[in-house]
């Protein structure tokens, strides 16, 4: 199976957590990250977008469920 790099094809360097817009097209309606099937990120994209969803919740940026 091969693996896109979404990640790389936008030419962003750093997953930024100030991002919602781009954070949020990468996870579901109930606020649950994507996993790296459905998205495409390669392992240290994914872990680099898992970090950077975890401190938008802490900083209230996203919500932790949606109801």
């Amino acid at each position: 199976m091969e693996q896109h790099n979404l990640h790389k094809k936008a030419t962003v360097q750093h997953i930024d957590y100030k991002d919602i817009t781009r954070l949020g097209n990468y996870i579901n309606p109930h606020a649950r990250m994507n996993s790296r099937k459905r998205t495409g990120f390669t392992a240290k994209a994914q872990r680099d977008f898992a970090q950077a969803i975890k401190r938008a919740r802490f900083m209230a940026l996203m919500p932790y469920i949606s109801r």
